[in-house]
Order: C-alpha cells, then sequence, then structure tokens
C-alpha cells in the first residue's frame, strides 16, 4: 500500500514558484464568508444538531488540507484569470437569492460552492479550477441533501433494512412478524426509523472512502469504483445493525436504544469501512496477480538469446 507521502504531488514544471498570496485569500475569503454568513451559520448549525450529517465538520477540513498539499503545483501555476468567472459568480449570487426568497436551502447552499468556483476562475482561471478539482468535488459532501430526494432515499432503505433484518432473524430462529418497516418480536416492537436507514453511515463511507483513495492508490478510476462500491456495504452492514438490534432486544430491550444502540452504530460503521478495505485490497491484489501472469507470459513468448 502507499504511503501518504508518496500521493503528495510534486512540484508542478510550468513556471517558477511563486510565494502564497496571503493577501489575496484572505480578502477573497472573507468576501466569501461575509455574503455567505447567514448560509454557512445555518449550514453550521444543523451539522451540530443533524447526525446524518455531521461529518459536515470534517469535509471543509480535509478538503483544505488537500489543497494546502498541493501548494507547490499551485504556485508554479501560470495564472491566466478568465473573466467569465464574473459570469459563474453572477449565476452564483442568482441562485442563492432565489434560494433564499424560496426557503430552498439546498439551492442556498450549493449556491456557496457556485461563488467559491467562480472566484477560483477570476483569480486563476481553468488551470487554477483544474488542480483544485478533487477538493472541489468533495466540498458537496458537506451539504445535506434535499428534502425530496433525502425522502425518496431513505423510505426505500428502511424497507430493504426490515426485510433483509426479518431474513437473518428467521434464520437464526427468532420468531419476527415484519409490516413495513416495523419488526414485531416475541417481547416488543422494532421500529425501523429514518436514522437507522443507513443512509448516514452511506454518507460518511462515501466521503470516506474518496479520501481513502486519494491518499493509498494513484490510481483515479479506484475512487469512483470505491465510492461505487460503499453503496452495498453501506446498505448491507445497515441491515446486519438491524438483524443485531433485533437479538440484542431480545437478550435486554435497554440495549436497542440510547448509548449501546449509538455505540452499535460505531462498530458497524467500522466494520463497514473494514470491508471497504479488503474491497480495496482484494482488486489490488487482482491486479498484482493479472500483472505477474502478463509478465510471464511475455517472458516465454519473447525468443530466446
Amino acid at each position: 500500500m502507499a504511503s501518504v507521502a508518496e500521493q503528495l504531488p510534486q512540484r508542478a514544471k510550468s513556471g517558477p514558484m511563486r510565494g502564497v498570496p496571503w493577501v489575496e485569500l484572505a480578502w477573497f475569503g472573507a468576501l466569501l464568508i461575509a455574503g455567505s454568513y447567514p448560509i454557512l451559520r445555518h449550514l453550521v448549525e444543523q451539522w451540530a444538531t443533524d447526525e446524518d450529517v455531521n461529518h459536515g465538520f470534517l469535509v471543509p477540513l480535509v478538503a483544505a488540507w488537500i489543497a494546502w498539499s498541493r501548494r507547490e503545483r499551485i504556485l508554479a501555476l501560470k495564472l491566466e484569470p478568465a473573466w467569465w468567472g464574473l459570469g459563474v459568480m453572477a449565476w452564483g449570487t442568482a441562485q442563492g437569492y432565489l434560494g433564499w426568497i424560496g426557503a430552498e436551502l439546498f439551492l442556498q447552499r450549493t449556491s456557496v460552492l457556485i461563488l467559491l468556483v467562480g472566484m477560483l476562475l477570476t483569480i486563476g482561471g481553468a488551470a487554477l479550477v483544474r488542480e483544485l478539482a478533487f477538493p472541489l468535488l468533495l466540498l458537496p459532501f458537506m451539504i445535506p441533501l434535499p428534502a425530496v430526494i433525502y425522502n425518496r432515499v431513505t423510505f426505500p432503505l428502511q424497507l430493504f433494512a426490515s426485510a433483509a433484518a426479518e431474513w437473518v432473524l428467521d434464520l437464526l430462529g427468532y420468531p419476527v412478524l415484519r409490516d413495513g418497516n416495523i419488526l414485531e418480536l416475541a417481547s416488543q416492537k422494532l421500529s425501523v426509523a429514518e436514522a437507522c436507514s443507513g443512509i448516514r453511515s452511506l454518507l460518511s463511507l462515501s466521503f470516506l472512502s474518496l479520501v481513502y483513495a486519494y491518499f493509498f492508490d494513484t490510481r483515479v478510476w479506484m475512487r469512483w469504483v470505491l465510492l461505487a462500491a460503499t453503496v452495498p456495504i453501506a446498505i448491507v452492514a445497515n441491515a446486519g445493525r438491524v438483524a443485531i438490534t433485533g437479538m440484542l432486544s431480545e437478550i435486554n430491550p435497554d440495549l436497542a436504544h440510547g448509548f449501546f444502540h449509538e455505540l452499535e452504530g460505531w462498530v458497524i460503521f467500522v466494520i463497514a469501512f473494514l470491508m471497504l478495505l479488503a474491497l480495496h485490497g482484494a482488486i489490488r491484489g487482482a491486479l498484482r496477480l493479472r500483472g505477474q501472469a502478463g509478465r510471464k507470459v511475455k517472458q516465454q513468448e519473447a525468443p530466446g538469446v
């Protein structure tokens, strides 16, 4: 497995190194924060109160750290300000205003990202945005899904987790009857609520998969493979969590609530991440074996000396 140090970009050869433009960064950053302060304040408040998006605190920090790790490449770029970036900023401003008067949080929050991209285009042009493409692509993970999408996603996940838990419990000999997302056990009824749909672990694991692949694999396509794999892994892991909760509740109903329930969620999330690591290791191993087989065939086909 490649080390983190091996993944850090080397100095670009496109031009001489410049100093970090702290004044410009402070000026434009202050403008962006001041202009978007009400939107950002409400977003941070949701991070603190909504467990589905607690990972939002980490997203800008990780994105900023990745951007900082690329500073030598960025400072060596030949910056060519793109004035059409002002049009992108105007788009972001208009979208934020429409979201504000329509009380549409998703439009408001994504407008901040559009403003950021427009600002980067105005300062350094398309080359700067390309160099910062990956950290910019991480930023949408800090924005909660629109309510209409969230509701459409969570309910099917609840039903799947309930059905899978019913199958596992029945297989293990636990008497269970399912009615939608309600599991009726011998001692109590267990409701698979929105919080147990798995959307929380799915969002967090998706973000974590991209960051992990960035630091531990040089192949860009691997990021998207691991990102796609988080969907079945998170769903299966959450279904297992619901089944385990049902079994534990038959031992002691208190184990299905409070601290033990939260601890169980963290344990299942760690297991899901380990499953992702195992998949990554399996893919790397398969590629290594394929490469060795290819080299062996070439050696056998090569004419003798």
